[in-house]
């Protein structure tokens, strides 16, 4: 047979087969054919040469807030405006006098609609790059941005041990700040409560009642009682200044107690009221300063996981049940179900959670001369954290591997339903400002997720063991995680995919954690039966 191939070439491109018939019928065709080297071999420069979308000099945007109200007329921005400048122009548009270091700042998101489902993108650093990397978002038609105000001061990133806390004699299980960020209250398995002052790092009291492990604790929003319930059932209120019980000992349940929650300060000046969940499928309100049962919640089939009193006089408990029951905390009655989850529901978080822990409280570690300015001041706070937010939302946290979104104030159906982990998530917090939720999983994971739509924006790889708790700082700017590893670490919200600082120094798992209210430090309650406290 003649050798039908062209003489050697540097241009000639390999042969392939042709996939045609060969033989008789097709006799020109010998099986093969010879590939366009153009089509095969592609310069380098040929592949980066479009130099991605390209972008109009100018483009329509419209301001809105969170409300949905514009901020006056559609206005013709250059499309390479940076964060700064739509700040600068929200400022003035708004008519705000203050001077620099007094502006409020303000975050920006682009609504999109993505397979028929609104989305929000965040203007990280400038409309262009947003623009180029959200190739859905149309340069022709007004572009909706929602600006959303964010806190006016910051938090400085925690990178330094500053105090180890000793004394505990078993695994410490919890460490909370006081709303105001003053003292520090620890609990754990040698049955003891501890009280420690911020400032000079040293302990203040240590209360003994408890006979069993210390299970769960809190701080009431004014932050003159404080709670811990074992694994008895026992709840005893602890005067935080002089070390002492206020009243006796509460039998609270039959068996151990795994949630605690405070009614709101607005809701409440006295602050006396608690709700209390248990493995004995019953939630409790009681009254701490009568020290009496004023409801009693039944409903679920199998133990109560977690309980919230949420700040429109809605109660929130979650069951092994796969359940979660909403309930009229005044009236002690049932609202509605909420179901969806395939298995146990382990965690809870409300977006109001950290307005409603801090009470009157805010960065400014103000002090009140009386109950009722205390009172007036977390009302005032509550009004203007819900109408830049909007209506209460809840997230839960299942063995299922999954977190559900809901509206439980006008909805039985979930808003979203959330998927990514590969293992249980055992914890979901808020952010302060509420834009985002960040959940905790035994899949060494922590996700970061838009606040308002549910929709993923980040994973927090760097974890070598189960991420037990997240903390957020008072700004909403950073992330801390506490890890089966032994180590915490520190995240850049919502830029940062890699830790910006690894806090290293427990010789144990690390299952407690919490930032201040005031933002001065962090603090970790390690296995290794002690505490330890973070500052920048």
């Amino acid at each position: 047979m003649a050798d039908t191939r062209p003489p050697d070439d540097k241009k000639t491109g390999g042969i392939a087969w042709a996939g045609s018939l060969v033989g008789s019928k097709n006799p020109n065709n010998l099986g093969y054919r010879y590939s366009t080297p153009s089509k095969r071999f592609r310069a380098a420069t040929d592949a980066s040469s479009d130099g991605g979308r390209e972008l109009p000099k100018n483009i329509q945007i419209q301001f809105r807030n969170r409300k949905g109200e514009d901020l006056a007329e559609t206005l013709d921005l250059p499309t390479n405006s940076s964060l700064d400048d739509l700040n600068a122009l929200v400022h003035s548009l708004l008519e705000e006098t203050a001077d620099e270091t007094g502006k409020v700042p303000y975050s920006f998101y682009a609504k999109v609609t993505k397979n028929g489902v609104e989305d929000d993108i965040e203007v990280v650093t400038s409309l262009a790059d947003m623009l180029k990397n959200e190739a859905s978002i149309s340069t022709e038609s007004v572009l909706n941005l929602v600006y959303q105000p964010l806190a006016v001061f910051r938090v400085r990133p925690v990178t330094r041990c500053t105090d180890t806390l000793p004394g505990h004699t078993e695994a410490v299980l919890h460490v909370q700040y006081s709303p105001d960020g003053r003292m520090l209250a620890s609990g754990g398995g040698d049955t003891t409560v501890r009280f420690w002052d911020v400032y000079t790092a040293t302990p203040k009291h240590t209360c003994k009642g408890h006979k069993n492990h210390v299970l769960c604790t809190s701080w009431s929003p004014d932050g003159a009682r404080f709670v811990s319930a074992d694994k008895n059932g026992v709840m005893i209120v602890w005067d935080p200044i002089k070390g002492t019980a206020i009243g006796k000992n509460i039998k609270a349940h039959c068996q151990y107690i795994t949630s605690l929650s405070w009614e709101p300060m607005h809701s409440n000046a006295a602050c006396e009221r608690l709700a209390t969940a248990s493995k004995d499928t019953t939630c409790k309100i009681w009254n701490v300063r009568t020290q009496s049962v004023e409801t009693t919640l039944c409903g679920h089939t199998d133990s109560i996981e977690a309980v919230k009193w949420g700040g429109e006089e809605l109660l929130y408990t979650a069951s092994r049940d796969r359940t979660i029951k909403v309930w009229n905390a005044d009236r002690g009655i049932l609202v509605r179900t909420l179901t969806g989850h395939g298995h146990r529901i382990n965690t809870l978080a409300l977006s109001s959670d950290y307005v409603l822990r801090t009470g009157p409280f805010d960065y400014k570690c103000l002090k009140f001369s009386s109950k009722e300015e205390a009172h007036a001041a977390a009302i005032h706070k509550y009004q203007e954290f819900s109408q830049k937010q909007g209506q209460e939302r809840l997230v839960s946290g299942s063995d299922d591997f999954t977190l559900f979104l809901w509206h439980p104030k006008e909805s039985k159906h979930p808003i979203k339903r959330l998927t990514g982990h590969q293992q249980a998530v055992n914890h979901i917090a808020f952010s302060p400002d509420g834009r985002y939720f960040a959940s905790a999983s035994f899949d060494k994971k922590t996700k970061i997720w838009n606040g308002f739509s549910g929709d993923f924006l980040v994973t927090l790889t760097g974890h070598v063991g189960s991420v037990y708790q997240v903390a957020w700082s008072g700004d909403s700017r950073y992330l801390v995680t506490a890890s089966k590893d032994s180590t915490a670490k520190l995240w850049e919200v919502p830029s940062g995919k890699k830790a910006k600082e690894t806090l290293p120094g427990h010789a144990d798992e690390v299952y407690a954690l919490d930032w201040s209210p005031n933002g001065g430090s962090v603090a970790t309650g390690s296995k290794d039966r002690t505490i330890k406290i973070w500052k920048h």
